[in-house]
């Protein structure tokens, strides 16, 4: 599903040549719960934004589902985020002026979809991350843990190939953070795949496979 060969990225920041990424190999299949660990500064954050399209590689291969992901325009790379792709931050990025639901349905009017097929999905989403009834609530009005699920159920709604999770618990008490990774591991033995991005041991040692990250090249798999 996820393939990188020998992936760069160099950045210049005070004239200094930072290697970000300095020839990635790693290969992530259909179905799989991997966390990628490193510490701050190891270049896991530049890894997350070239396996969700948010960035390109100076050079090297990136295959998403078969696709050669660096041959793309702008336009398609924002295709396939829209309709490949679920994010989930760890701050959340709700739009405070909308409720869960609405929050949830964004990307779907992005995908086009009419208002039926909108609604169905937003409910199955809602459903899912077990919020059904606070759908018309806004963000101020829900819990961390809750804003968290919507955030889930925003990624899930637009039903991707890949959920790509940035330290999804990185702001949430030590009780809820747990439920999180418990709804993390539920999503995982439907067949989602999962890869989340964290610097916390714990909570990568409850991914099916730990891909490690430091100074830019991979250290260790297990």
């Amino acid at each position: 599903m996820i393939r990188f060969e020998n992936v760069r990225k160099t950045y210049y920041i005070g004239g200094e040549e930072v290697k970000a990424l300095d020839g990635i190999d790693l290969f992530i299949g259909q179905g799989e719960f991997v966390a990628i660990i490193g510490p701050s500064g190891s270049g896991k954050s530049t890894l997350m934004n070239i396996m969700g399209c948010l960035d390109t590689a100076d050079s090297g291969i990136y295959e998403l589902d078969g696709q050669r992901i660096e041959q793309y325009s702008e336009n398609e790379l924002a295709r396939i985020r829209n309709r490949k792709i679920g994010f989930i931050f760890q701050n959340f990025n709700l739009l405070s002026k909308m409720t869960a639901e609405e929050n949830v349905e964004l990307p779907l009017i992005y995908q086009g979809l009419s208002a039926s097929v909108r609604r169905q999905r937003v409910a199955e989403a809602m459903a899912l991350v077990e919020l059904t009834g606070r759908g018309k609530h806004k963000p101020t009005e829900l819990s961390g843990g809750q804003q968290q699920r919507v955030a889930i159920a925003r990624a899930l709604a637009t039903r991707p190939s890949l959920l790509l999770a940035d330290e999804p618990t990185g702001n949430l008490d030590s009780r809820t953070g747990v439920e999180i990774m418990a709804l993390f591991h539920r999503l995982h033995q439907e067949g989602n795949t999962l890869v989340l991005i964290t610097h916390d041991q714990k909570v990568a040692d409850q991914a099916v496979r730990r891909i490690k990250i430091s100074d830019g090249k991979v250290e260790e798999v297990t």
